[in-house]
Formats: C-alpha cells, structure tokens, sequence
C-alpha cells in the first residue's frame, strides 16, 4: 500500500494534523470576541489535513537522483542537531532571562555557529533586533513578552 516516500510522509503528517487538531479544539473560546484564538490554529490544522491527502495521491515515482539528495552529510546532521539544542535552550531560557536577552544570545551564537563571522554586525543586530522586536509588540501592539531580569 505505501509504495513511495510521499505516501510514508503523508501518513505521518496526517497523523500530526489530527492530533494537532485535537489540541486546538482543547483551546477556550471567549464570549465576546468576534473571531477566536482557535480560527488559525483550526485553519492551519485542516489546511495540513488536505495536504497531506492530496500528497498521498500524488503520483511521483522517485528517482535516483532523488534518492541521493535525500543523503545528507553527518555533519548537517550535526549542524542541525546543535541548532535544536540552541532552540531548546532558547525556550528553556525565555521566561527566566527574557525576550530580548534571550534573543540576542540566541542569534547571536547561532549565527557564530553557522559561520557568520563578522562579529561587530552580528553584535548589533543580536542587540537591535530583539530590542525592536520588543518594544513594537509591547508598546504598538500591547502584547506582552517576557521580560525577565531587564526593567523594561
């Protein structure tokens, strides 16, 4: 029955959609709100139900070539597992060190770590670019972000 890779990949992914449909259907709805918190997450969950059909029933025989791209070298392997761990501790760290200080470290040793080698400019965009981030979701969009140990 599962004959290519898409049909193996489609299954899985139709798996995830239903039990990512299932939490969103575990979110609370407000009385007053017009459009709720769940309609994305609803839309998402559907949208990657159908995909995952529709990418079950594509025809697509593989290809050698296709077979050797799906090779990848150990040591994007390993540049791909360093970087999880960099997400994890980025959101084992939010809530404790706060959204612009955990950003910055973020981008910054991810991208010293990727081969970004200039430091000065990584410096100040690991300092710029969450401080922006911050202050325009808490002060024009009035969401709230961690702040952590900083004042602000």
């Amino acid at each position: 029955m599962l004959k290519t890779l898409n049909q193996k990949l489609s299954i899985v992914l139709l798996f995830i959609a239903i039990g990512y449909l299932f939490l969103t259907y575990q979110l609370p709805s407000y009385p007053y709100a017009q459009i709720d918190s769940d309609v994305l997450p609803k839309g998402l969950g559907f949208l990657l139900v159908i995909l995952a059909v529709a990418l079950f029933f594509t025809k697509d025989s593989e290809t050698e070539e296709q077979k050797e791209r799906r090779n990848i070298p150990k040591k994007d392997v390993l540049a791909l597992l360093v970087v999880f761990v960099f997400v994890f501790f980025y959101i084992f760290l939010l809530e404790v060190l706060g959204f612009v200080l955990t950003t910055a470290i973020f981008i910054f040793f991810c991208s010293w770590f990727l081969g970004y080698r200039k430091h000065i400019t990584n410096v100040v965009v690991a300092i710029l670019f969450p401080l922006f981030m911050y202050f325009t979701f808490t002060e024009f969009l009035q969401i709230s972000l961690p702040q952590g140990i900083l004042p602000f």
